[in-house]
């Protein structure tokens, strides 16, 4: 069964697995979670797996590394910058 969640609780999921974690490991464990985007959805354990790093030490590394590879309808509209006028 899927586990959809929103994006602003994706660090509630990554607190539930033990770490030091390897990234297809992590990439597994989240395979069945689907993001709820502000424009989309999105497979947790997919977006893991297009992390650069090998391993991740905690949650907040892999939350960290998780918002370099979210796509661009993850938050707000889609194209939109805080700093364009």
């Amino acid at each position: 069964m899927t586990t959809r969640i929103k994006i602003n609780r994706v660090k509630n999921a990554l607190d539930r697995v033990d770490y030091p974690l390897d990234r297809e490991t992590a990439a597994a464990e989240f395979d069945d979670v689907t993001l709820i985007l502000a424009d989309g959805e999105a497979n947790l354990g997919e977006l893991i797996a297009n992390c650069d790093r090998a391993e991740f030490d905690s949650a907040d590394d892999l939350d960290t590394e998780l918002n370099n590879v979210m796509p661009i309808e993850a938050v707000g509209e889609p194209g939109q910058s805080e700093g364009d006028a």
